[in-house]
């Protein structure tokens, strides 16, 4: 009986206090900051520990630009983009391998690991290349190459600093639905495959780095689970395992009242619920993927978001719910947005049937609707998409109310990108009068324009949609109105 071993109730058999960590592409972005992963690693090896990584910072980006060069037929690029793909993880493998000494035996294995991926990347660039075109299970299958080089890296770091561990591709244990490039995870197959494929390793004390990002289809198709997806990964894996705690390490102290950038005087937060979390990471807070909260909600596990530059600070802990005080508790926002809006010209089209249309025609597209809102006389409506979804959505809209624009009852679809999203979000904020009012006043001391709101019923998001050039400043008046920042903090204390 190994000291895993416990009652051998719930669904994984044998193990409890499973803590699953994931580590973000600039944690896992130099052999510096591996050393610094491994370091916080082992500081919980007495229960069983599953990490998950990302891909070295920009590597991601460099696979994409490189897959764009095969489609166009530019070898020198891919050729170059290649050597660059090598020599940044050979260099950071022989800067990893080199201490401590013992480590030199595992450098040999690592560097042929890191070539064999390179150039099982190069071979689908190169089909790419001799193609013209790039099919999305190809390109998941190659993007996905990022992740299999850093957990490959840090699995035998680990190895050499004598703990236990295995790097295991994230396709062999969750199991997805085949919509290549933003996959969700099938949940039972995925448990079934993380007992047959973890689960033995933990019991053996062994540490697991699996990939984030990538799973496959139930018949081994290679998908990924949209940029930013290793956050989304760690979390199928936590609640497939029934973890104790998710721990998602970032370059951020945790989730802030505003993006820094924009507003001075943030603070971090103490806790979150899910639901808080959720619509901050969908309304352009960047600490979490959106989807990451889903499927921890109903075995409520618990998620921390960590800097992995300051392991000492407490970090964010998001919960299913918690007495938190009445108000908002953040403000985020968005500039890559456009704001689309449709109209009837007359009253022979029937706006709602209209609405049903497009939107089922967006859902088809896969194009998500940040904000939606309506006029109940003139049965116009309009909605905030993201930028890169603006060719995909006209196209989809187009086709299917192709009649409608032909003959005039609809009028021409119409495209504002120069606008922004602005989201106040908190459970606190519901039920508590006047408090739109202060928000709505504060952004028009600042002489901005709303375009568009919108509210749900929960009472949980406030979404704003201004001027882009006047985002800024409606965020860090709204911020200031709530009394958001540390030094708002401070005086409550006091």
């Amino acid at each position: 009986m190994n000291k895993y071993t416990a009652d051998a109730d719930g669904r994984v058999k044998g193990l409890k206090n499973v803590l699953v960590m994931k580590f973000g592409g600039t944690s896992m972005g130099s052999a510096d900051r591996m050393r610094a992963a491994v370091d916080i690693i082992a500081q919980e090896r007495e229960r069983p520990v599953v990490v998950v990584v990302s891909a070295m910072s920009k590597i991601t980006d460099l696979l994409l630009e490189t897959l764009r060069h095969a489609e166009v037929s530019d070898r020198s690029a891919v050729d170059a983009n290649l050597r660059t793909l090598l020599n940044r993880h050979i260099q950071t493998c022989n800067e990893l391998l080199s201490e401590p000494a013992s480590a030199a035996r595992f450098r040999e294995s690592a560097v042929n690991a890191v070539q064999s991926l390179v150039s099982e990347f190069h071979r689908i660039a190169n089909g790419i290349l001799m193609l013209g075109e790039r099919p999305p299970r190809s390109v998941d299958e190659a993007i996905a190459i990022g992740e299999r080089l850093s957990s490959t890296l840090l699995a035998h770091y680990l190895e050499a600093c004598g703990i236990d561990a295995r790097a295991v591709n994230g396709s062999e244990v969750i199991v997805t639905d085949a919509v290549f490039g933003n996959a969700s995870p099938q949940m039972e197959l995925t448990e079934k495959k993380c007992d047959d494929r973890l689960v033995p390793l933990l019991e053996r004390g062994i540490v697991p780095v699996v990939t984030g990002f990538n799973g496959a289809t139930a018949d081994g198709r290679p998908t990924t689970l949209g940029r930013g997806g290793s956050d989304f990964s760690a979390s199928i894996l936590a609640a497939a395992l029934n973890a104790r705690e998710l721990w998602i390490w970032t370059d951020v102290d945790g989730i802030m009242t505003a993006d820094p950038r924009l507003v001075p005087d943030v603070a971090v937060l103490d806790e979150l619920t899910y639901a808080e979390a959720a619509e901050l990471a969908y309304n352009g807070a960047k600490v979490l993927h959106p989807r990451t909260l889903a499927p921890l909600v109903e075995k409520q596990i618990p998620v921390w978001s960590k800097n992995s530059f300051a392991p000492e600070k407490p970090g964010t802990r998001i919960v299913s719910h918690f007495d938190e005080p009445k108000g908002a508790r953040a403000v985020t926002s968005m500039a890559k947005v456009a704001l689309i809006s449709m109209e009837p010209a007359n009253a022979i089209l029937s706006g709602t049937r209209m609405m049903a249309r497009a939107l089922d025609a967006l859902a088809l597209a896969n194009v998500e609707i940040l904000v939606f809102t309506s006029s109940s006389y003139r049965q116009s409506f309009c909605f905030l998409i993201r930028k890169r979804d603006v060719a995909a959505a006209l196209e989809v809209l187009e086709s299917n109310l192709s009649i409608e624009l032909a003959h005039g009852y609809l009028k021409p679809i119409e495209v504002d990108e120069n606008v922004g999203l602005l989201a106040v979000v908190g459970e606190g904020m519901r039920g508590t009068p006047g408090l739109a009012g202060r928000v709505f006043t504060a952004i028009s001391r600042e002489e901005v324009n709303i375009i568009a709101i919108a509210q749900g019923s929960s009472e949980l998001t406030i979404g704003i949609i201004v001027r882009l050039d006047s985002l800024d400043r409606a965020v860090r008046a709204v911020h200031e109105e709530c009394g958001l920042g540390k030094r708002a903090g401070s005086l409550a204390n006091a």
